[in-house]
């Protein structure tokens, strides 16, 4: 078990980890006020989501040169190591389209603040996400 979950190499993974989805989770919410701006009608959920996709370059760059250099710690191969993160995440982009509407949903019906279910809804997302992250990379990403 410990040659397929190194302790150091997990707890980095799950420091860099807090941090990637904070600062993608942040951005994702920083990014909904220009959505609701260029398009007042939309739903919750639908400019939560929009927002979401929008601020995914910047965070998987961010999540990826974390990854590289404090968790798995590879060199060289940044374009192909690059490439390999974002098809990782890839396979995740179907995940935000379902999580962050329905969830936005139901929440919207216990009477909270919009703002705050857009961000409740991010921070499931990112839960469903994280859930199959550390295997993807560390079995694909950043395979040695």
């Amino acid at each position: 078990m410990r040659r397929v979950l190194p302790s150091g190499e997990v707890n980095r993974f799950l420091m860099v980890g807090g941090f990637n989805t904070v600062f993608s989770i942040a951005l994702a919410y920083v990014f909904i006020l220009p959505v609701e701006f260029f398009f007042p009608k939309l739903p919750r959920g639908a400019a939560t989501t929009i927002a979401n996709y929008a601020a995914l370059p910047i965070a998987i760059t961010v999540a990826f040169l974390a990854y590289k250099w404090f968790v798995f710690r590879t060199h060289g191969n940044y374009f192909k190591e690059w490439l390999k993160v974002f098809a990782v995440y890839g396979v995740s982009l179907p995940f935000p389209v379902a999580v962050i509407p329905i969830t936005t949903s139901l929440l919207l019906r216990l009477h909270l603040a919009p703002r705050l279910v857009s961000l409740l809804a991010l921070i499931a997302n990112s839960c469903v996400i994280a859930c199959y992250s550390y295997f993807a990379h560390k079995k694909f990403s950043f395979k040695r």
